[in-house]
Parts: structure tokens; sequence; C-alpha cells
């Protein structure tokens, strides 16, 4: 993956030395652009994702691997003819952060109804794929949906859902956490949006059978192996950080995480009795280095269109799979000279995120290690309720989903954040679908809706309104229908 610089930028050559970075004299002459690139015309920027407030974070917590008898097959699509990936849109969206507006004006309009909805004269139709999943799931999609239809239609789009089980609703509808059905609907549609999976009624399966299972597979069946996710504080939001505020006004990070391997899908794994005839679990964390450099070269990409600063966090003073890590992510590095490196124990990272969350950009890491540090990170900004996510491929769709989990302990209760979910379906406008004005217009709303004083539970606070799930997605109705 090459990219080319912004207009007016000078180019930086730097090297790395024992793992740290030695700046070189600045030249004038940046890599070749892409076809992508050119296609944009002269000097069009590129860009894996921008540096939004509220922006992004993938998916439920996961529990145990897929069952050992699973195979994974690469599966490449068939596009529609003029229809670009997941990945090409994001490689061809320009870097814009997203200004968080002033209030706007009163006289907002009442929330539509189903039918008040109209995309017959739409000019683009684009099928989107529903996964509602368990817990909170139903309620949250369900607000993405209706906020999904108004953005398209006031773009002219025409967006198709069909909904589908995954989870633990497909367990017991199905017995299986995701049926061939779903996987199938999912690669023949233009994107994908989920909910949440999981629920303490099924904990006790056996492992093929959990909720997380199919939600491992999924990601496995799309080819989606780099998650990005975001953690931005947001200026409306600073006071509902368990940070200081000194701490966590301004922060800005993005967890690029490895998504399809690692001690997640490594094999041997499973269960055994060792010499002492004790019962044994095991598992395996495996990269081969073809893994190891496609992620690092996305994270390089969103690192260049953010700060120039990459942290690669391993555990190399200990582990193998981390020792290849490192080499092969300062390996990829002399392939992106305007971007510094550096390298980072998980340990030190986990503590330096409390300690000091500003001193991040970009950070990449493996699979383990982004479930846990992008969580971390996530509550930097006052609630996991707050922040979506974009998994990507290198063909097809994309998945995205709010970070959060199913939360079944407030499923039904109308107290889940939709947010995080909406945000998720911004995203999949922008680098899913290419409509980046519809998208706009979403992330407009829910800083107007914010801006406002609107509350769910979890980033309620004294002097807001606090509100439902289904009045924050009314809310954010209101604010669209109000956009010119």
């Amino acid at each position: 993956m090459v990219a080319i610089l912004e207009p007016g930028l000078a180019w930086t050559e730097m090297a790395t030395v024992d793992g740290g970075i030695r700046r070189r004299q600045p030249g004038n002459s940046p890599p070749a652009a892409p076809a992508a690139a050119a296609a944009a015309g002269a000097g069009a920027p590129l860009a894996l994702l921008p540096r939004f407030p509220g922006a992004i974070s993938s998916g439920s917590s996961l529990g145990p691997g897929p069952s050992p008898s699973a195979q994974y097959i690469p599966w490449r699509p068939r596009r529609r003819p003029g229809s670009p990936s997941t990945m090409a849109q994001l490689q061809a969206t320009p870097l814009r952060t997203l200004a968080l507006s002033r209030r706007r004006g009163a006289g907002a309009a009442a929330r539509p109804t189903a039918g008040s909805v109209r995309c017959s004269a739409a000019a683009r139709s684009y099928s989107i794929t529903l996964l509602p999943g368990d817990g909170i799931g139903p309620e949250v999609v369900a607000v993405a949906k209706d906020v999904l239809s108004v953005a398209g239609s006031k773009e002219g789009v025409e967006l198709r859902f069909r909904e589908m089980l995954m989870g633990g609703a497909a367990l017991d509808a199905a017995g299986v956490p995701l049926p061939d059905e779903t996987l199938a609907a999912a690669r023949a549609s233009d994107a994908i949006l989920l909910g949440a999976i999981g629920g303490y009624k099924w904990d006790n399966n056996e492992k093929h059978l959990k909720p997380e299972t199919g939600l491992l597979n999924i990601r496995a069946g799309l080819g989606v192996f780099a998650n990005l996710r975001p953690a931005t504080v947001l200026p409306q939001l600073v006071d509902a950080s368990t940070l200081k505020k000194e701490v966590a006004e301004g922060v800005d990070i993005m967890v690029v995480r490895e998504l399809t391997g690692g001690i997640y899908f490594g094999k041997p794994r499973g269960f055994g009795t060792n010499d002492k005839g004790e019962e044994t679990g095991f598992n395996t964390e495996i990269y081969s280095a073809a893994e190891i450099d496609r992620i690092a070269r996305v994270a390089f990409e969103v690192a260049r269109k953010r700060g120039g600063k990459l942290c690669s966090v391993d555990k190399a003073n200990v582990l193998e799979a981390s020792m290849l890590w490192r080499k092969r992510v300062t390996a990829i590095a002399s392939e992106f000279p305007d971007v510094e490196l550096s390298h980072m124990y998980v340990d030190n990272a986990a503590m330096q995120l409390v300690r000091n969350p500003k001193q991040f950009d970009t950070i990449v890491t493996n699979n383990i290690f982004g479930d846990i540090l992008s969580d971390e990170a996530s509550m930097i900004t006052g609630s996991i309720g707050m922040l979506p996510s974009a998994s990507v491929g290198e063909s097809g769709p994309g998945l995205f989903e709010p970070i959060h989990g199913s939360a079944p302990d407030i499923a039904g209760q109308d107290k889940a954040n939709p947010l995080a979910t909406i945000l998720s379906a911004a995203m999949l406008l922008k680098y899913g679908l290419g409509v980046e004005s519809a998208a706009k217009r979403i992330e407009a709303a829910v800083t107007e809706t914010l801006d406002n004083g609107f509350r769910t539970g979890d980033i309620y606070s004294p002097g807001t309104t606090l509100v439902g799930c289904k009045r924050m997605g009314e809310e954010v109705l209101k604010a669209l229908e109000s956009q010119k």
C-alpha cells in the first residue's frame, strides 16, 4: 500500500536505529501515487481513516474461539461493476477532522415515521445486512437503521436492509451462532451493521456453541483483518471521563488491531492432560510475516494521515511471536519514512494509557493486546457506549459495529446508549459505501444532540437531560430532519 503526502508537505526520510528513529534531511519527492490517487486527481491525498471526535471501535468481548474442526477458506467476492471495496473506499477518502459544530437553532422537525422516508428517486442503491444480535443489540440497531434511512434519503441514496440472525439469537433459532445463510447474506451485501452478541444464557455452552464463536467466524469469513478503533474525548463529554480533566482533555488515539490471527485463531488449541494427569487448556499465539506486514501497512497509512506517529505494542522481551512482530513492523517502517515508529511492551502501554494518554497518536498491535488496550482506551472518553468501529479487509464488504457488548443486564429496559451504533452507521456510509455527505449529516446530528444536552445514563451528568435509547434516537432524527 502506497500513499502520497498532501500538497505542500515536505517529505522527510527516517531510519530505524535499534528500535529508535533517526531523522534525515527532508526532500521534495514523495513516493509515486497509486492508481486510486491518480484517478482522484493530481495531488489528491489518501487516507485510511480520519481523526474525528466520537469515533470508532469494535464489538463485544471475545470468548473461546471456533470449533477445532472449523476451516476458514479465503473468500474473494465479486463486486458489482463500479462498486469499490471497503479498503479502496478507505484509501480514497481524504483526511478530515470532524469539527464540533456549535449549537444549532431551534425548530427541529418531529421524528419521521417509517412511511415518511422516501427513496424512490434515489440515484444510488445499496444493500445492508443488519445483525442485531443479542441483549441491547436489537434496540441500538433499530435506532441506527432509522437514522441510516433518513440520512440516505436526504442524499438520494436508497438503502435496502436485510436482517439476519447471529450470536445467541441464532443459537436459539438455528442451533449455531453463525448460520450459513447469515454469512452468505453478509458476503452478498455492500456493508454489514452489527449490534452486539452474547449473554449469560449461553455462557456455559460448549466452545463451538458460544455466541462469541459466531463473531470470530464472521470476521474470518469476511476476511476483515484490520480493526480500527479510535478513542477521542469529546469536549461535551470530557467531564464524563474517569481521568482528571487535564489528562483526558484533547485525547485522540487510534488503535489498529489485527483481527483474524494470533491466539484467538491459532492452532493447536484445546484441552488435555499433563504428565501428572492434571487437566490443561492451551492456545497458540502465532503470526506469519505476511499477516504482520499487511496490518503494519494499514497502521502506517493511518498514522501518516493523523499525527505521523505510530507506536507498535508487543511483548518482545518474552514471546517469540512478538519478536517476529517487532522485526516485521520495523522492516515495514522503511516504506513509510515520514512516520515516526516507536515500540512499547504491552504492560507498559496499559500503564501509559491511563498515565499520559496524549503521548499516543496511532497504536498497532496484535489481536489479544488490541482487544484489551482498545477497551481501556475507550473508557478514557467517558463511556464505551460512544465509540464505533470499522473492520475491513482487502476486498468485500466491511463490518461496522459499536465497541460495547450486549449488556444483558439492561437489555429491553430502554437504557442503552445508541450513539456508538449510530456513529458506526456513519462510518458504514463513509467508508463502506462512499457516501460521505450522508455520513457527515449523521455526525453533525450526533454533535447537535450532545450540544443540546441529551444524555443516556452512561454519560449523564448534572445539568443535562437524561433520556433512554429511543428518545436519544428521536433527538438525533430531529437534528437530521432540521438539516437543509
